[in-house]
């Protein structure tokens, strides 16, 4: 005869969770997250980029295409306005995809002060204008400089900034070689191929600067100061 008043129940029955406490689920059973919780992607799976890993790729792909279309410019008549207004549009929209340096992330200070590393890149362009490095075909004029800073800040912006922060998540050497290289190479179009010994030797100093400083405007700071001196010792 089978008991109206069940016993204890057996091991295949299933007991009921009291008033507010949830289910534990079984092996190989997966859990819903509860309100507010976030599932962190397990192993093997890959993360979406944010949306700051996006902005900067297609910032590095306008301003890279931008730079290769400079030489063009300039037998167009405004040249010297097309030109300041697409160096100030690159360097905003560069600027302003930064995201935070590996070091402000991990919480540690910079490898070297600031200062230093800005002094150390004047000490090098200065020793370059005196052993005679490259000059820019402008006249000496507040319109000129103008230019060429510019120029500086924008490339330093994008090379130093947005294309070295992507490149960062690969280790300070990928990020360094990495945006020296796209620097030196994308100069050949206004300089030429002779003159890529040098724009390489420039891009290691600039993306040093940016590793050493850990901020983009100390090699934007160096650049400038580059440009300048070219333009007044041409």
């Amino acid at each position: 005869m089978t008991s109206a008043y069940p016993s204890q129940a057996g091991p295949v029955a299933a007991r009921a969770p009291g008033p507010g406490v949830a289910p534990t689920p079984g092996p190989g059973v997966a859990r819903a997250p509860g309100l507010g919780v976030a599932l962190a992607p397990g192993p093997g799976v890959a993360r979406a980029p944010g949306p700051g890993v996006s902005l900067r790729l297609v910032v590095v792909g306008a301003g890279c295409a931008w730079l290769l279309l400079r030489p063009g410019l300039w037998a167009l008549p405004g040249a010297a306005a097309m030109l300041a207004a697409g160096y100030l549009a690159l360097g905003v929209a560069a600027a302003r995809s930064q995201g935070p340096a590996s070091h402000e992330t991990a919480g540690r200070p910079a490898p070297l002060p600031w200062p230093a590393v800005l002094a150390a890149g004047f000490a090098a362009v200065a020793a370059a204008s005196l052993a005679g490095g490259p000059a820019f075909a402008l006249r000496a004029d507040p319109a000129a400089f103008l230019l060429v800073t510019l120029a500086a800040v924008a490339e330093e912006a994008l090379f130093r900034g947005a294309l070295y922060g992507l490149l960062e998540r690969l280790g300070p050497v990928a990020a360094i070689a990495g945006s020296s290289l796209a620097f030196a190479l994308l100069h050949v179009p206004l300089y030429g191929m002779a003159a890529l010994p040098v724009d390489l030797g420039a891009g290691l100093l600039l993306s040093w600067q940016r590793w050493a400083s850990g901020r983009w405007t100390v090699p934007a700071a160096t650049h400038a100061a580059a440009n300048l001196l070219a333009v007044i010792l041409r």
